[in-house]
């Protein structure tokens, strides 16, 4: 399984790929909120399709399903993204390694 730090790895790049694209289209005023858009767009679709971020890739973890599905699919992915958003899920960890928000959806972040 994926340690913490590089979970927080990717999650720090996603963050600041969300708020490079949301000043790209919202420039030369501040991004404000448009960021967390882009940042649920860019954790939310990419998740559903591949199973990893673009931070996630860069880091070389990914998202997988317990139950051995091939997709980890939207309404997980939703429910992983705005999990972390609130940060608590996604930062409390069980004895398992694993995080609620992945505890709550049924997966496992790996190492690739």
């Amino acid at each position: 399984m994926a340690g913490p730090g590089r979970r927080l790895a990717a999650f720090l790049v996603d963050i600041a790929l969300a708020s490079l694209v949301s000043w790209a289209f919202t420039a030369p005023a501040p991004p404000g909120n448009w960021s967390v858009l882009a940042w649920f767009v860019i954790t939310v679709l990419p998740v559903t399709l591949f199973g990893a971020t673009p931070g996630m890739v860069l880091l070389r973890i990914w998202v997988a399903r317990l139950d051995g599905g091939a997709m980890v699919g939207p309404w997980r992915a939703v429910v992983r993204a705005a999990l972390t958003f609130l940060l608590i899920p996604a930062a409390i960890w069980n004895f398992d390694g694993r995080a609620w928000h992945d505890r709550l959806t049924g997966t496992v972040v790996l190492n690739r």
